[in-house]
């Protein structure tokens, strides 16, 4: 399995200029989504002082024509800073910035999917919506091959791997270690992992968070991972269908509830909003992978517990249908329930905005519905 070569570089040394002091100076490291949908990109300036809130920290831009996000003749997009996080890299006080994208007009970039969902949670914020998303991936070499599987054959069957312990079960806990308390430092509302059906493949739990901020932190916490296992000289996938054929997918399945499902007698909301997800399945497969639905039919096959693609299915407790009410909430008669279709891919602010648009605005049909006055917020203003 190849790794960086960046990788072997000597840490110690780095650490010797790491450790000397930066004067009042903070960094702060921008990042934001490029034109792909699913690539991070990111760069560094200095401010003269701590920011205590987003409005503390200043636009900026980047040429878009390098991030697939413009024409080199017209290039020029703003960052507007959108969530901000403690540095666990360079530590306190710096700071991530994440950011949305502004065309050179200051209209939304069409990868800039934030905008939108943030309009869509105002509508509703009094409903209290909570999600909590679970986000697997597979620790790769930089050749594409899983960490940890032989050179020239696989590993034994699944099985053994999932929640497993021992050098022959879990690959790469390291990597898990470090982004967990990375994650924790940086103020993530990270909450759980796990190692996956999969040999080399992980889970990480983010949630529960209201609103716009179950986006920020996925996007957050998929940073921080990235930036991890470039340390660590590997790659993260979050491809729905890393090794084709018996083998586990990626998903990143999307926990939903709302004040009145959570209430005594809330059972009753939450059926009703699986009723308004069968009958708007199409939708939801398009808003849950980056490319309309063609990532997660590779994944989506009704086998490795996952549903058929072409079918919506809901079930107590049936980690292989659509949507999975927990046993303990059929019991209970409250609470939420699991969306599994999203896939590992998926646009987070893709994904919460449909769920919200079906099940609290009862929407139907393939497209969304437009709102004329969505809130008091214009585009290009935070």
């Amino acid at each position: 399995m190849a790794t960086s070569e960046s990788a072997s570089l000597s840490k110690a040394v780095k650490q010797q200029y790491m450790d000397l002091p930066q004067g009042d100076k903070v960094q702060a490291m921008y990042i934001w989504i490029d034109g792909t949908g699913e690539g991070l990109r990111c760069k560094t300036r200095t401010l003269d002082s701590e920011p205590k809130t987003i409005d503390d920290l200043p636009e900026w831009n980047f040429d878009g024509s390098s991030t697939y996000q413009s024409e080199g003749s017209n290039s020029d997009m703003y960052l507007i800073p959108a969530a901000m996080f403690r540095d666990p890299f360079r530590k306190d006080p710096n700071k991530l910035v994440l950011c949305q994208v502004l065309k050179y007009n200051r209209k939304p970039a069409e990868t800039n999917l934030r905008l939108m969902c943030k309009k869509i949670m105002e509508m509703v914020e009094n409903q209290v919506p909570w999600f909590g998303m679970e986000q697997e991936y597979t620790i790769l070499g930089t050749d594409g091959h899983p960490f940890g599987w032989p050179s020239n054959g696989f590993p034994g069957p699944q099985g053994p791997y999932y929640c497993g312990v021992g050098a022959d079960k879990a690959y790469g806990r390291d990597i898990v270690e470090a982004h967990y308390r990375a994650c924790l430092y940086a103020g993530v509302q990270i909450c759980g992992t796990n190692a996956e059906v999969m040999p080399a493949q992980w889970e990480f739990q983010v949630g529960p968070c209201e609103g716009i901020n179950m986006g920020d932190h996925l996007w957050a916490a998929r940073f921080i991972l990235h930036r991890v296992c470039e340390d660590f000289g590997v790659v993260a996938s979050f491809d729905p269908k890393p090794i084709p054929g018996n083998w586990n997918g990626a998903g990143c399945h999307t926990n939903f509830s709302t004040k009145e499902m959570r209430e005594d007698g809330g059972l009753r909301a939450i059926e009703e909003s699986i009723e308004k997800l069968g009958k708007r399945h199409r939708y939801h497969i398009c808003a849950y992978d980056p490319k309309g639905g063609l990532d997660n039919a590779r994944r989506l096959t009704g086998h490795h517990e996952t549903s058929n693609i072409h079918e919506f299915s809901a079930g107590v407790a049936n980690r292989g249908a659509s949507i999975r009410i927990p046993h303990s909430v059929g019991q209970d008669k409250k609470g939420y329930f699991e969306d599994r279709r999203p896939s590992a891919n998926c646009d987070p602010y893709a994904v919460t905005e449909a769920m919200i648009r079906t099940c609290l605005l009862s929407e139907v049909g393939e497209e969304p519905t437009e709102y004329s006055k969505l809130t008091r917020y214009s585009f290009g203003l935070k």
